[in-house]
């Protein structure tokens, strides 16, 4: 019992500092020991004896399907949206007997390394990518050397991967030309961070559905959050001060829209008698809120379950295509929307 915790709870970094060495080392001595000299690797090696790290022998090719491990990268596990997907995931991967694991993104330089022991030393089969980021940097031809990977609910096309995600341009613009048929013609918009692809998908439905009403974009209606309940506060508020203020917002984010909502009332604004807002995601609380939030609606679960079928097609053997799955997404109208009064 006691030597199957040490084998557990060893990591690479007590075994460089056991031989003195760096990490990179005893990876290129466990993995690649022509690399390094003999007396390194005999050093090293001795140290992953002493320690009771994962034992790997030099050169070693372990088959992938051993582990029947999986890493699901997650940009924030904070994020509320995520946790349908992950159950998604996890539903579809115990089916089959495999274990998933959880990588937080949000502490990227905390957990890099772990990450990186983990695939080095084959404990993962695969991964799935809920963001549009590797959660480390590889180059191209290090990016083929890594287990088979899926993208969800994301899209980054220059990863070349098999992607599960909704048609968010579309989606925003739906939701945007919503607005404009209840009357609104000042709509702002409350997106997230320029860099995710996803927000700059959901912002060109926002400015594609005004342009297509005959109202001019204005810059200044666009306010930047991190999907975080503070920033859509935030957000409003900027938005709120503007000489004439948006009388209907589009979110990026449920959490956000909630954050807004909550910036409203505490201003003393009437949701949707002064304010029309429409969220994005359609978490559980958006359903619970007062008022009930509108909001475009994800099949979560669905996501997360073609994502894994997608990676359990590669573990099998099966060649996989990279490029996009679209999955179906829905307006949910509740009464945080409606027709404008002035």
């Amino acid at each position: 019992m006691n030597t199957r915790k040490a084998v557990a709870s060893a990591t690479m970094k007590d075994v460089a500092l056991k031989a003195k060495v760096s990490t990179a080392t005893v990876s290129r001595a466990l993995m690649n020991p022509e690399k390094v000299s003999q007396a390194t690797r005999n050093r090293v090696e001795q140290a992953a004896i002493d320690v009771g790290y994962y034992p790997q022998a030099p050169g070693r090719n372990t088959k992938r399907n051993e582990s029947r491990t999986l890493l699901v990268i997650v940009p924030d596990i904070c994020d509320p949206f995520f946790s349908e997907i992950i159950r998604g995931i996890e539903v579809t991967a115990a089916q089959e007997g495999y274990l998933v694991l959880i990588g937080d993104c949000a502490h990227q330089n905390q957990q890099e390394k772990t990450f990186i022991d983990l695939i080095i030393t084959k404990q993962i089969d695969g991964m799935l990518l809920l963001g549009s980021r590797l959660p480390f940097d590889a180059s191209i031809e290090e990016q083929r050397n890594l287990p088979p990977m899926v993208m969800a609910n994301e899209f980054a096309p220059e990863l070349e991967l098999p992607t599960v995600h909704i048609d968010n341009l579309t989606a925003a613009f739906d939701a945007v030309n919503y607005l404009h048929e209840l009357g609104h013609q000042r709509i702002g918009c409350i997106a997230g961070p320029e860099e995710m692809p996803l927000c700059h998908y959901r912002l060109q439905g926002y400015v594609q559905a005004l342009r297509r009403c005959g109202i001019t974009v204005d810059p200044h209606y666009i306010a930047r959050g991190n999907f975080t309940y503070e920033a859509g506060a935030r957000a409003l508020e900027q938005l709120l001060a503007l000489p004439k203020p948006p009388t209907a917002v589009f979110c990026h984010s449920d959490v956000m829209a909630l954050g807004a909502l909550s910036y409203a009332k505490r201003q003393g604004l009437k949701v949707p008698d002064d304010l029309s807002i429409i969220g994005f995601d359609n978490i559980s609380l958006s359903e619970f809120c007062d008022p009930p939030l509108t909001t475009v609606a994800q099949p979560r679960f669905e996501i997360g379950r073609e994502a894994m079928l997608l990676l359990l097609d590669q573990l099998h053997g099966q060649n996989v295509s990279s490029g996009s799955r679209l999955l179906d997404c829905e307006l949910i109208i509740r009464g945080s929307t409606g027709n404008i009064l002035s």
